[in-house]
């Protein structure tokens, strides 16, 4: 359920139109990943995992185009077991977080958006006060129930479609067809549920990362960490370098390179989180843009990495 609900502002037609060099950016980052995954599979191919070696180096291939709903998405198309997804996750979980404190550290001398001067004049006569017109914030009642309606519709319809195209394993992408497909075609509608529907979202992918934790075995998350912790090093550190190296040779600037490197690896609140940090206003809501992407496609690009290429290397 917490797929549809992260995707209720999946617009693509937002997206395309208001990204910019910002997009462009991310989808060089998204193809920097797919390669520090086959760079990183080769040279470290999990075979101490058995079967699910290639299905979680596909996971962890969705979690770093999209954010931690895709690594689910992909575990639960692929099958993977409870073990394997626990070690993945707490290895990479380390690996992120050294991986965003180098991102700040690359972005430390890239200073702030100016503030207009009119701006801040406003700002000090009403002493702040033009925020309380912005939209309301949080888990509503209201919204929030009729998010999770539509949410359960859209999964049941999920599950009929997959079992009418004879993919039973198939209902997390299905899904993700239908609520981008509804959230491009009728924005408008979804809106008012978006905030309510990302906090649900928040709450039930803590729960399920909370099982997978509680169903996992520590003896396989130890013995098979050390070579996650690698292969999500190289993963992450090939995504990064050809990020910022084909980023310079198309001219971007360092700070569309780094948002866009954030949205793929962290999702869009993190890439936004590190916008509002930085103080790049005009960035924010173009970050949040293009980590919805990165939701709408991780999955399914990954799970064709998986199928077609990883599984056969």
């Amino acid at each position: 359920m917490a797929v549809p609900l992260l995707l209720f502002s999946a617009d693509l037609r937002r997206v395309f139109k208001d990204t910019g060099h910002l997009l462009v950016a991310f989808l060089v980052g998204s193809a920097a990943t797919v390669a520090g995954t086959l760079v990183a599979f080769k040279a470290l191919p999990l075979s101490d995992m058995g079967v699910d070696g290639w299905k979680v180096a596909s996971a962890l291939a969705a979690r770093h185009i999209g954010g931690a709903v895709n690594y689910v998405g992909v575990a639960e198309t692929l099958s993977i077991g409870a073990s394997a997804q626990a070690a993945g996750l707490a290895a990479d979980s380390l690996i992120c977080a050294l991986y965003f404190a180098g991102l700040f550290k690359l972005a430390s001398r890239i200073g702030p958006d100016p503030v207009p001067t009119r701006a801040v004049a406003t700002g000090a006569a009403t002493g702040g006060a033009a925020s309380e017109g912005q939209d309301v914030i949080g888990i509503q009642v209201l919204e929030g129930a009729t998010a999770v309606g539509l949410a359960c519709l859209i999964c049941q319809l999920g599950s009929q479609g997959a079992q009418a195209l004879g993919l039973p394993g198939a209902v997390i992408p299905v899904v993700t067809g239908i609520t981008v497909a509804l959230a491009t075609a009728a924005p408008q509608m979804l809106k008012p549920l978006v905030p309510s529907a990302e906090g649900l979202a928040a709450i039930l992918m803590q729960i399920f990362f909370a099982a997978v934790g509680a169903a996992g075995s520590i003896r396989i998350v130890m013995a098979t960490a050390p070579s996650l912790f690698l292969f999500s090093s190289i993963q992450i550190g090939v995504h990064l370098a050809l990020t910022l190296g084909i980023g310079n040779l198309l001219g971007f600037s360092r700070r569309d390179m780094l948002l866009a490197s954030n949205a793929n690896v962290g999702g869009p609140t993190t890439a936004a989180g590190m916008a509002a940090a930085k103080g790049w206003k005009a960035s924010i809501v173009p970050s949040l843009l293009v980590g919805t992407l990165g939701y709408a496609m991780a999955t399914f690009l990954a799970v064709a990495l998986g199928i077609n290429v990883l599984q056969n290397m």
